[in-house]
């Protein structure tokens, strides 16, 4: 594991308690793509599936988690980051650990927030989020975020 992605864990732990409760970790944070990794047990439902509230939350964490390491990268330490929006579906059960990913949205895009953020000390960003059971490829959950960064 990075350094990256033990100081996002331990940011996580710590100001988010609730991660801890969840069994999240950080998988890793290489070519700006974020994993995380829920393990069932911590997450189980009454159908032997993974919650689906656990899955949410980890794939807003995933978004926030990508946004916050590549703001580091940035040099931009003064920002908050918030999630605004949300929207997610869940077409497949996962049936084990699940693996939340978030990678880089288009550079005009990133671009864009950049400057944003610059200009006017605010700036939203829409991320996505997939969610897979490990060790597949097959996407269980699909989320859409709308960040917020601001001063």
């Amino acid at each position: 594991m990075s350094r990256d992605s033990r100081q996002l864990e331990s940011v996580l732990h710590h100001d988010i308690p609730l991660t801890r409760d969840m069994g999240l970790t950080v998988l890793d944070w290489h070519d700006q793509q974020l994993r995380l990794h829920l393990p069932l047990d911590a997450n189980v439902n009454h159908k032997s599936t993974m919650f689906g509230g656990s899955l949410y939350c980890g794939a807003v964490l995933a978004g926030w988690g990508w946004l916050h390491l590549r703001l580091k990268e940035e040099g931009i330490t003064d920002g908050h980051i918030v999630i605004q929006e949300g929207q997610i579906s869940y077409p497949l059960p996962v049936t084990g650990d699940a693996i939340a990913i978030c990678e880089a949205p288009d550079p005009v895009v990133w671009k864009k927030f950049l400057a944003t953020f610059q200009r006017y000390s605010r700036a939203r960003l829409t991320l996505n989020t997939r969610v897979v059971n490990d060790g597949r490829e097959e996407v269980a959950v699909r989320f859409v975020g709308q960040y917020v960064l601001h001063r």
